[in-house]
């Protein structure tokens, strides 16, 4: 074979390194391939508290949203991070440590032993957090930090626009945009610091004014340059869209699933990629009203003929989190889509 002259070697060379930088961090995630994301995975009204095991089932990796409060415990009167639907809690909800991190345990502790760090992270943990006090997030800080040897971490950098390499483990946390998080998860770091958990990018606000409807044409109208403006930072690694940014009106107005639709999911996909964040849709559920289960009818799309549809396209389109209510079923899909 004739080699190449050092000039183009060089080039070839430099090339390379750059896909690998561009490229790397999105891989981190399960090949940059997409999975299932277990939505609301935790117990409310009393009901539903086999919706991690149901989702730890359907195999791995796999995200797993835990909505989070802050509840007091009716027996110390200490306050303490829990699972909850609502902002107000009433000091039944389960901590997030006791229903989800000790829950977890024997798997990471087994992940661990085996060291298979190419199937890590086994769990993207995804924090939607119904009460941004002081006290609730400097408690989920501490809280990660008694399982950070669980948890994928990143060095902090002075400059958040260094985005350093993942030191992956069997968890991956992920929570949403709110700038009073970052003020207590990325703000205070210093050298030397871990980051423990990583944030949404900012959508770009939609123009003031106007009706609902006007505006939720507007969302998914918008050409995905001017929804997502920003770079990733050290701390903000992924975008998290509701189903509006795809079709207007979202599930419950969404029609027949068009050539247009897959285009303007692929278009969203694809600039997210090219920025270097994970893109997650929320959330794609198709049932009877009979058969919900505890599920929320704003995101239903009416049957499982249609929100098949989109699974298949947010599949083919590379959509890193697809979150629905229906574990098993969605999973069975990917199953057959992904090997």
């Amino acid at each position: 074979m004739r080699s190449l002259p050092p000039f183009v070697f060089s080039v070839f060379l430099f090339a390379g390194v750059l896909f690998a930088q561009s490229a790397g961090p999105l891989e981190t995630i399960n090949h940059n391939r997409p999975i299932l994301d277990a939505h609301n995975c935790y117990p409310y009204e009393g009901k539903w508290a086999d919706r991690v095991d149901r989702a730890l089932k359907t195999g791995y990796p796999v995200g797993i949203e835990q909505d989070l409060a802050w509840g007091i415990d009716k027996a110390t009167g200490q306050g303490r991070p829990v699972v909850s639907h609502q902002k107000q809690t009433n000091g039944s909800e389960p901590t997030l440590r006791e229903y989800f991190f000790e829950h977890v345990r024997p798997l990471v502790e087994k992940a661990l032993r085996e060291n298979n760090r190419s199937a890590w992270p086994l769990i993207v943990v995804h924090f939607d957090v119904k009460d941004n006090r002081p006290e609730l997030l400097h408690a989920v800080w501490d809280l990660l930090g008694e399982y950070e040897p669980w948890i994928t971490t990143a060095q902090f950098s002075a400059d958040p626009h260094v985005l350093m390499p993942y030191d992956v483990k069997p968890l991956l946390v992920m929570t949403e945009d709110s700038d009073a998080q970052e003020e207590v998860f990325f703000k205070p770091l210093k050298s030397g610091d871990k980051l423990r958990l990583f944030g949404s990018a900012h959508t770009a606000a939609m123009p003031a004014g106007g009706t609902r409807e006007e505006r939720t044409r507007l969302a998914a109208t918008t050409a995905p340059e001017k929804l997502l403006t920003e770079k990733p930072t050290n701390y903000r690694r992924w975008w998290n869209n509701s189903w509006y940014e795809v079709e207007e009106g979202g599930q419950t107005k969404a029609g027949d699933w068009t050539p247009a639709d897959d285009a303007r999911l692929r278009a969203l996909v694809d600039h997210a990629h090219k920025l270097g964040f994970w893109i997650r849709f929320y959330t794609l559920d198709g049932f009877a009203q009979a058969d919900g289960l505890g599920w929320d009818r704003g995101y239903n799309f009416g049957s499982r003929e249609a929100v098949l549809q989109r699974w298949n396209a947010a599949i083919a389109a590379g959509v890193n989190l697809i979150a629905t209510d229906q574990y098993e079923d969605l999973a069975s899909v990917l199953n057959t889509k992904i090997k």
